[in-house]
C-alpha cells in the first residue's frame, strides 16, 4: 500500500522553519532529517514514540532565546528536552514541535563555596554537579535514580528528588536561582545566590512546572558540606505490611535517616541475579543509612536496629565498613535496569502518607492478582514516594493497555489515601488525563489561567500535564483570541 504524499504547505513550512533556525545556529545544531530526529522520538516511557519536526541543540542562553523568538513568531510548539530520561513522557514530542535539548550546555558557570552556591548551565548532569565540587568537600543532594545521567534542567522541570531527599529534600528546596527564556525569547533571572527574593515566589512556581511556562537554561543551586560519615543497614521481613509498619515507627520515632528505601521480593531476587549484592532471599527489605559522626551514627543506627527488631526482621545486618556499604546500596541502584533486563515495565511515582505504606501495598498486590501483571516494588519509602513497577509485554496485544490501566488505579489509590499523583517524575503526558482525580474543575482552570499569562499561544511543551480535552480547547482558544487581536 502506497504511503500518501506529504502535504506541499506541510513541506514548505518545515523548510521555512528550519531555514530559520539555521540562521541563528551552528550547521550542526540543527537536526531535521527524518532518520536523525528519529533518536528523540520518545524519552524513557518508551510506550509512546513520536518523531518531531525539528531538533535544535543551542549552547548558550542567547541561543535558546533566538529559537523563542522564531518559534514563537511562527507558532511552532517548543519541546524542552534535558537528557531524556523523564519517566512520564515528558520530554515526548508532538509531530509539529521542535524539539529545544539543553545537551550542550554543561559549562560550571560560577563556584562559590564560602557561600555554598554553584552556578551552572542547565544541561550539566545531575552527578556532575557533585563532581565539580566533591574534591573540596562538598557534594549536591538531590540523587535521583538516573543522576548519572539526567540534566538539570529536567529536575527542575520535575522537582526531582531521590534516595536522599528525606533528609536533604528534593529540587526546590536546593534551587536557589534560575535563567528562564520565555515564551517570546525575553530571558528572566529569578531568585539567585541569596537567601529569599522579595515579591511573588516565581522561582517555587518555575520549579516542576514541567517546561509548561519557560525554558531554564542556567541554575544557581545549593551545596553542603559533606558529612563526616554515612551508614546503612539492611533489614529484612517477611512481608511487605511488616516493612511498611517498620518505616512507620521509625518515622514516628523522631530519628531522620537521610534514606530509607523499600524493595519487595521480585525485585529483590531480580536485582541480586543481576548485581548479585549478597541481598536475603525475603519478601520485603528496608536500607535504611544516617550520617553524622561516628557516636552520631552508632546512635541512631542503635535506635533504628531496636525498632527493627520489634518487627521480627528475618535479617538485620549493619554495615561496617565502606565496601560492605556500597554492596549494600549496589542492589537497590541497579533495580531498575535489572527488572529492564527480564520485561517491559512501567514505573509509577505515586506519594503516600508513610502511615499508609501497609495498605497501599497490599492493595496493589491484590490489584496485581486482578489484573494478572506483575508488579516489583521498589521506592523512597521514608517519604511515602512510591515507584510499582508494572511488568508487561510490550509485543502482547492488550498488555500495555492493561498496564495503563492498573496503573491508573494505582495513582487513584495514592490520592484515595492522601497522596498525590506525582511526587518527582512529573505528570507529563502519563497522568494528564488522571489531574481530574487530584484537582476540581476550579482548580485545573487556575492553573490554565497562570499558564495563559507565561504562554498565551499554548506553543511551549504542548499536550502535556494538563487533560488532553481541556489543554486542546485552550490552545484552538488561544489561537483564535491572538487571530482576532491581529485583524
Amino acid at each position: 500500500m502506497e504511503m500518501p504524499a506529504p502535504d506541499q504547505s506541510v513541506i514548505d513550512r518545515k523548510a521555512r522553519i528550519v531555514a530559520r533556525l539555521a540562521e541563528v545556529l551552528p550547521k550542526d545544531a540543527v537536526i531535521h532529517e527524518e532518520h536523525e530526529t528519529r533518536a528523540y522520538e520518545c524519552d524513557a516511557l518508551t510506550a509512546y514514540r513520536c518523531p518531531p519536526l525539528a531538533v535544535v541543540l543551542p549552547a548558550t542562553t542567547q541561543e535558546v532565546a533566538h529559537i523563542m523568538r522564531i518559534c514563537n513568531h511562527e507558532g511552532v510548539p517548543v519541546v524542552p528536552r534535558g537528557s531524556g530520561t523523564s519517566l512520564a513522557g515528558g520530554a515526548l514530542p508532538t509531530a509539529d514541535c521542535v524539539i529545544l535539548g539543553v545537551a550542550r550546555m554543561t559549562q560550571v558557570l560560577e563556584t562559590d563555596l564560602e557561600n555554598r552556591t554553584i552556578r551552572v548551565q542547565a544541561g550539566r548532569t545531575n552527578l556532575s554537579v557533585t563532581g565539580a565540587v566533591e574534591a573540596q568537600g562538598f557534594f549536591y543532594a538531590p540523587d535521583p535514580s538516573s543522576q548519572l545521567a539526567c540534566a538539570i534542567a529536567g529536575n527542575i522541570a520535575m522537582n526531582s528528588g531521590g534516595a536522599h531527599c528525606l533528609k536533604y529534600g528534593v529540587t526546590t528546596n536546593n534551587l536557589m536561582g534560575v535563567t528562564v527564556v520565555m515564551a517570546n525569547g525575553e530571558v528572566v533571572n529569578l531568585g539567585g545566590a541569596h537567601l529569599d527574593s522579595g515579591g511573588l515566589d516565581l522561582l517555587g512556581l518555575i520549579c516542576g512546572s514541567e517546561g509548561q511556562l519557560g525554558i531554564v537554561t542556567e541554575a544557581t543551586l545549593r551545596i553542603l558540606a559533606k558529612p563526616e560519615g554515612a551508614r546503612p543497614v539492611l533489614i529484612g521481613f517477611d512481608d511487605n505490611e511488616t516493612a511498611g509498619h517498620c518505616v512507620s515507627d521509625i518515622i514516628k520515632a523522631g530519628v531522620l535517616p537521610v534514606a530509607i528505601e523499600f524493595m519487595d521480593r521480585l525485585c529483590i531476587e531480580t536485582s541480586e541475579n543481576f548485581a548479585q549484592a549478597g541481598y536475603p532471599m525475603c519478601e520485603a527489605l528496608l536500607i535504611v543509612e544516617v550520617e553524622g559522626s561516628d557516636s552520631e551514627i552508632d546512635a541512631q543506627l542503635a535506635l533504628i536496629m531496636d525498632i527493627a527488631r520489634r518487627h521480627n526482621p528475618v535479617e538485620l545486618r549493619e554495615s561496617r565498613s565502606e565496601a560492605e556499604s556500597t554492596k549494600i546500596w549496589l542492589g537497590r541502584k541497579a533495580a531498575f535496569g535489572a527488572i529492564g533486563q527480564i520485561s517491559d515495565y512501567m514505573c509509577l511515582d505515586g506519594t503516600i502518607p508513610v502511615s499508609s505504606l501497609p495498605l497501599v501495598l497490599r492493595r496493589i498486590g491484590e490489584m496485581s492478582q486482578d489484573y494478572g501483571l506483575r508488579v516489583g516494588n521498589v521506592f523512597h519509602a521514608g517519604d511515602g514516594n512510591m515507584h510499582p513497577l508494572i511488568l508487561y509485554d510490550a509485543n502482547k496485544p492488550g498488555d500495555l493497555e492493561r498496564c495503563e490501566a492498573f496503573g491508573a488505579d494505582i495513582l487513584r489509590l495514592c490520592v484515595e489515601v492522601g497522596g498525590c499523583l506525582t511526587g518527582e517524575h512529573g505528570v507529563g503526558i502519563e497522568k494528564r488525563d488522571l489531574m481530574g482525580v487530584q484537582y476540581g474543575p476550579q482548580d485545573l482552570e487556575r492553573q490554565m489561567q497562570i499558564k495563559d499569562v507565561f504562554d498565551p499561544a499554548w506553543l511551549l511543551n504542548a499536550a502535556k500535564v494538563f487533560p488532553l480535552a481541556a489543554s486542546d480547547a485552550r490552545r484552538m482558544a488561544q489561537g483564535r483570541m491572538q487571530q482576532g487581536a491581529g485583524q
